[in-house]
């Protein structure tokens, strides 16, 4: 299968390290981050942009059922609203390990917040995969990452994938309730095939891989076979998130950090936001009840 449309870029930023993306259907509009560049962005979907300065590195949005949004932050996790200005700390679980941050997170099926942790060196292996509850309940659920990257969630919600890039191997765990199983592997890749960043399922239960280093957002079946490759212009596609009305849009966030000049002549769009139509649609994510 290949993807119905050409690569665009609908939103040339430039971000340092363009993360996050997440699609606000109360809005139709997607919300995007550049974590070192200190930005949230937002695209609608007539195509105005907005961006407003953050006073702290975010590494993930997740939107709230009272507007806003959870967020997962270099001091722990935090309430946000970027039209208000407002960035309030709701919990910080790691305050003991100040050369940690928060790095990817997403939604689960029920609208629960899952956020990993990571040593912002990507030196040791301190990062901790969190699951934050309604009542901010924060359960830590696995350790020992390097990068880490995800979560996506299966269309049942009994499957959670979730990356260490650094390693280059992307994990699957069962869920039941409360109740994860042990990881296990699901993918494992090797030197030269870039190393799996941000990602996301679609209606079909196949997993969205961005691959940083690797100029690709990859399509994995559940069974773990390579179905399809969307080759991007740029080195660093960072994430993925399906979006627009129809949820038949797959935008892709990428990074122009540690580019050197000849590289980025050679890619003048590093840093932007993209969009593919795939030929498969998302699914609508539940909102954070607390």
């Amino acid at each position: 299968m290949s993807a119905e449309s050409p690569v665009q870029c609908v939103a040339d930023v430039h971000a340092v390290l363009g993360e996050g993306p997440v699609w606000v259907p109360r809005e139709t509009a997607l919300y995007w981050l550049d974590i070192k560049g200190r930005k949230i962005f937002r695209l609608d979907d007539r195509g105005e942009r907005q961006e407003w300065p953050t006073p702290l590195r975010i590494g993930s949005l997740a939107p709230r059922k009272s507007g806003g949004f959870i967020g997962g932050t270099e001091d722990g996790i935090f309430a946000i609203d970027p039209e208000a200005g407002r960035f309030d700390q709701l919990l910080n679980p790691e305050e003991q390990l100040p050369g940690n941050r928060f790095n990817d997170g997403k939604l689960d099926r029920q609208g629960r917040f899952w956020a990993g942790s990571m040593d912002d060196s990507e030196r040791a292996d301190s990062g901790t995969l969190y699951r934050i509850g309604r009542d901010l309940d924060c359960v830590a659920i696995d350790r020992n990452y390097r990068v880490t990257n995800g979560p996506a969630f299966s269309p049942d919600g009994r499957l959670m994938y979730h990356n260490d890039s650094a390693r280059q191997v992307t994990y699957v765990f069962d869920l039941d309730g409360d109740a994860v199983g042990e990881r296990r592997t699901f993918l494992q890749f090797k030197e030269g095939e870039g190393y799996p960043d941000g990602m996301t399922v679609d209606a079909d239960g196949c997993l969205w891989i961005a691959f940083w280093d690797g100029w690709s957002v990859r399509r994995y079946s559940p069974a773990g076979e390579w179905l399809e490759t969307v080759r991007m212009p740029v080195a660093r596609p960072t994430s993925c998130a399906f979006g627009g009305r129809d949820l038949d849009r797959l935008y892709i966030t990428s990074a122009r950090i540690g580019l050197d000049e000849s590289a980025l002549q050679m890619q003048p769009n590093a840093g932007g936001l993209f969009m593919v139509t795939p030929g498969v649609r998302g699914l609508e994510d539940a909102p954070f009840a607390g």
